[in-house]
């Protein structure tokens, strides 16, 4: 399964959260760091899951990234 995975930046570091598992979270001083955490933390979250015997939710966020013209300019 692939989860889409949101990665901001957080004023001197970055957060990572996953749209289709509330509560599935991560922070890291760099981008990468960010997202080797999330990944440890999806593997982590979905085996908690399966402990509580919790169906696993499928990946339902889709991502789409708009390309947007200079907001200083006049169409």
């Amino acid at each position: 399964m692939k989860y889409a995975v949101v990665i901001e930046r957080a004023g001197s570091n970055y957060s990572a959260y996953v749209p289709d598992l509330p509560g599935c979270v991560a922070t890291g001083d760099t981008k990468r760091e960010v997202a080797q955490r999330i990944q440890e933390a999806i593997a982590f979250h979905l085996d908690g899951l399966r402990e509580d015997g919790v169906p696993i939710p499928s990946p339902q966020t889709a991502t789409e990234r708009q390309r947007v013209g200079d907001p200083g300019r006049r169409s």
